[in-house]
């Protein structure tokens, strides 16, 4: 048992000494058994603080440590870095969370607050007096990344590594790179086309021999842990081995009479079975949509080099880590939301953002020539009723920008906007201002009150009542009604369910910590960037690639991989396999072993995250976990009671 425990409580500037008698919990634990130094401490976690402990434990000799500050999740690992720069054992350290547990879940009873810090403050004290100096598991580490998702975050993520001598593999499910970039045509704030920036990323990889690209390819299969994952990748065939003659592609193209609609274009345009969506798409080989294709033939007569014997292909991929960048999908309104699918002319963002693009001379829609068009924003965004509580942050901007696009590319053009509050953050606030200066009309909506559109005598009507001009009802007769909608996870995120990751109340996949960690997962050894982790610009997401890459490669790079030695053991003697650990496990670290003629569990350390399910649902009690072990947790229950 440790005899020289040194404690800390933090006042963490008022958040926990202004609802907490922090001097009266020093005072209560300072005569505890094993208690030889009881401070307290404005703010825990600065460095000079740091520097105050680290000394304390050499000049006091400290064999166990406990800060009552705030949620481990915060500062765990800071402490415990303390402590290991004092060459005390970090294990050997206990964290007391006073402030998410205690002053603010009670802020209303500072006396109440008080006697149960105290309590939670002695329940650590008593655990850290069992605490065992432990040492981290070791793996070997496959010094290679699976990049899973092939668009902008994808690729930057991809270059990134490949700098650092590292193998990629960039597995994308689509038949072509770019995702939701390659789109768009000119973009906010570059004034780049999305085209143009797949271009440049794509001929910047493909340079790369360490990089290897798959496309149509989806990952059905995911074995191991960190520094050992074992994925299996399935290949779709493309049906065309080369490219065609000049000429003959476009020939090929047209004689196919399977029309459907064109999922490029958001629906607006049709497709033929075989197609391509851009001349400078890549990979530049167009591809035979298999499930509408009839077999006709008649491309086959057309192009030589059409080829139906191929067959799907099964890929094993052995890399160390997983970096995830699966994008998002534009949000699509309900039936009747708004007007959707019931007033002829309302259409998408994205979906006008395709006719700006594909229109010449005149903005046509359904034949007629638009000229009054309405922007409703917020669109699956902000929803005082819905699961998109959340705001989508690029859409206002997005919405700006085509506006002022479209007004330079065609003539008499007028933009009227439906907002709830503009939020066109940093630098793009000068396109508002240019919005306002060429002459658009900004309304804003009340929250419990938004804008009405209705069809009146073959008229498009949009209705608001205007707080800009102090709650006076506006009517506006558009030709065309634009809904600016947000971002939404992908609809098909099997790939996570595959990998196991969280995801947060906006279902979009949660990282640990949004500033301390903001791009690793609870699952060791995946990462996640861009828009699968929430709504992002294309800046914002190349950046989270680029963080993600860094992390990713961190695990990697020095071959060897230490991993968290909280894991559960097995009492071999004590196990006869009944298989409720393993169904409870969430992790998938547990399966069965034979030894001579015993069947038992046994645990996979690289997988198990130490979440102690397995424990209570054991008959035999034939289960442990390192660190919580049933004598320390009886101990802190006995302090607690």
């Amino acid at each position: 048992m440790k005899k020289k425990i040194g404690v800390y409580i933090c006042h963490c500037g008022g958040n926990i000494s202004d609802y907490v008698d922090v001097e009266k919990v020093r005072q209560a634990i300072e005569n505890e058994e094993g208690v030889s130094l009881a401070k307290t401490t404005i703010f825990a976690c600065s460095d000079s603080n740091q520097k105050d402990m680290v000394a304390d434990i050499n000049t006091n000799q400290l064999d166990g440590v406990v800060v009552a500050s705030c949620s481990p999740k915060l500062h765990l690992i800071t402490f415990r870095n303390v402590c290991e720069r004092a060459n005390l054992n970090k294990y050997n350290y206990v964290h007391a969370n006073i402030r998410e547990q205690v002053s603010w879940a009670h802020s209303d009873d500072k006396l109440g607050a008080t006697e149960k810090a105290i309590h939670i403050v002695k329940a650590a004290i008593a655990k850290v007096r069992y605490a065992e100096s432990l040492e981290p598991n070791k793996i070997v580490a496959q010094k290679a990344v699976a990049i899973i998702g092939g668009g902008v975050a994808g690729m930057k993520a991809a270059i990134a590594l490949s700098d650092k001598d590292c193998p990629v593999y960039l597995i994308e499910r689509e038949f072509f790179i770019g995702g939701r970039v390659a789109q768009w045509d000119t973009m906010f704030t570059t004034n780049e086309t999305g085209k143009e920036v797949v271009t440049k990323l794509y001929n910047n990889l493909i340079l790369r021999p360490n990089v290897t690209i798959f496309t149509g390819a989806e990952v059905i299969k995911n074995v191991g842990s960190i520094g050992d994952f074992k994925l299996k990748v399935k290949i779709a065939p493309r049906y065309i081995k080369d490219k065609c003659k000049e000429g003959n592609l476009q020939k090929a193209i047209d004689a196919c009479p399977v029309v459907l609609p064109d999922e490029f274009n958001f629906n607006i345009t049709t497709r033929k079975a075989i197609y391509h969506n851009f001349p400078s798409e890549y990979p530049q080989s167009p591809v035979i949509d298999i499930k509408n294709c009839t077999r006709c033939g008649k491309c086959e007569q057309i192009c030589e080099n059409i080829d139906f014997s191929q067959k799907e292909e099964i890929l094993d991929i052995n890399v160390g880590s997983v970096l995830m960048a699966t994008g998002f999908d534009p949000y699509t309104p309900k039936d009747g939301e708004f007007g959707y699918n019931e007033v002829d002319n309302v259409v998408t963002l994205p979906q006008f953002k395709r006719m700006i693009e594909l229109s010449d001379k005149k903005l046509l829609f359904k034949e007629k020539e638009v000229k009054n068009i309405a922007y409703i924003y917020c669109v699956g965004s902000r929803q005082a009723e819905g699961e998109n509580t959340y705001c989508s942050r690029y859409c206002c901007t997005s919405a700006i920008h085509s506006s002022l696009l479209v007004k330079k590319k065609f003539a008499n053009i007028y933009n009227y906007h439906f907002t709830r509050g503009i939020r066109t953050y940093g630098k793009q606030e000068v396109l508002y201002a240019e919005s306002s200066q060429q002459g658009d009309i900004y309304m804003q909506s009340y929250e419990d009150a938004l804008p009405i559109v209705s069809r009146i005598n073959d008229k498009t009507i949009v209705k608001i009542n205007d707080i800009l001009t102090g709650g006076k009802e506006i009517t506006v007769e558009a030709d065309l009604i634009v809904l600016v909608t947000g971002m939404v996870p992908r609809a098909d995120n099997s790939v996570g369910a595959l990998f196991k990751l969280p995801k947060g109340r906006d279902n979009f996949f949660n990282e640990i910590h949004m500033k301390l960690r903001p791009v690793e997962t609870f699952i060791d050894g995946v990462t996640i960037s861009g828009a699968c982790q929430g709504p992002k610009n294309i800046m914002e997401s190349a950046n989270s690639a680029l963080s993600a890459a860094t992390k990713s490669y961190s695990y990697i790079s020095k071959g060897i991989l230490e991993t968290e030695p909280i894991v559960a053991v097995v009492d071999k003697n004590a196990c006869s396999w009944c298989n409720s650990c393993s169904e409870a496990c969430p992790f998938d670290a547990i399966s069965k072993i034979e030894i001579g003629e015993k069947t038992i569990a046994s645990i996979n350390n690289a997988v198990c995250k130490g979440c102690g399910m397995c424990l209570p649902v054991c008959p035999t009690d034939a289960i442990d976990l390192i660190a919580y072990s049933s004598k320390e947790i009886e101990s802190m229950i006995d302090s607690l009671i």
